[in-house]
């Protein structure tokens, strides 16, 4: 997992580094190499593990304060195909980071996620859903005092409509425990619903409706 946020941090980089420039930074690892890298990486002691995550965030910290302000908004493409301003990798390297420190066990639980991290990622993930017809009325985060609809998103083109039960559930839970749970960290079971939930799809999805 470590290795994971250190190949993830240098990608980052790649794709900042390309917005600065406009010219790529060497070959661009594809998913066959990251998975190679992966393996590699296995099996190192925990100062090697260590080391090698520090260098890279370093180096993402570093290619983010060099960049110029006209540059974030230049659109990259992320290796799934979807593209975004650059400004956009940073959202994506604090997902990474936030959620990967809840899998390593480390003392960072979900419930210690930042609120406003909370709130960006279930504005996203609401809109994102319902772009794809998740069958879902409502999301409640109890602490923030907020409640997204995925149901009223405006729905992709190939979106069918919503059906069965499900779609009229509401679930209500603290902001981090319905992100964790859209995110495949928190279980069901700690989540108050009027109703069946469905299963949510491999998160994170693009946003909706996405830069083009």
């Amino acid at each position: 997992m470590v290795t994971h946020v250190a190949r993830s941090a240098d990608v980052y980089h790649w794709l900042l580094e390309l917005a600065r420039t406009g010219t790529e930074p060497g070959p661009r690892a594809d998913a066959p190499t990251l998975d190679r890298l992966l393996r590699e990486g296995a099996g190192r002691d925990a100062a090697a593990l260590g080391a090698d995550l520090r260098e890279s965030l370093d180096r993402l910290v570093e290619e983010a304060t060099a960049g110029p302000a006209e540059r974030w908004p230049v659109l990259v493409t992320a290796l799934a195909g979807w593209r975004h301003p650059a400004w956009y990798v940073l959202c994506r390297a604090q997902r990474e980071l936030e959620v990967h420190l809840v899998d390593l066990g480390v003392g960072r639980p979900a419930a210690r996620w930042p609120a406003d991290f909370v709130g960006r990622e279930l504005d996203e993930a609401s809109a994102a859903l319902g772009a794809r017809r998740f069958p879902l009325a409502g999301m409640h985060a109890t602490d923030l005092g907020r409640t997204w609809r995925p149901a009223e998103a405006e729905p992709e083109p190939e979106a069918g409509p919503q059906t069965g039960p499900q779609a009229g559930t509401v679930v209500s839970a603290p902001g981090h425990a319905l992100l964790g749970w859209l995110a495949g960290r928190v279980p069901p079971e700690r989540l108050h619903s009027t109703g069946p939930l469905p299963v949510p799809p491999r998160w994170p999805l693009p946003p909706a409706p996405g830069w083009g």
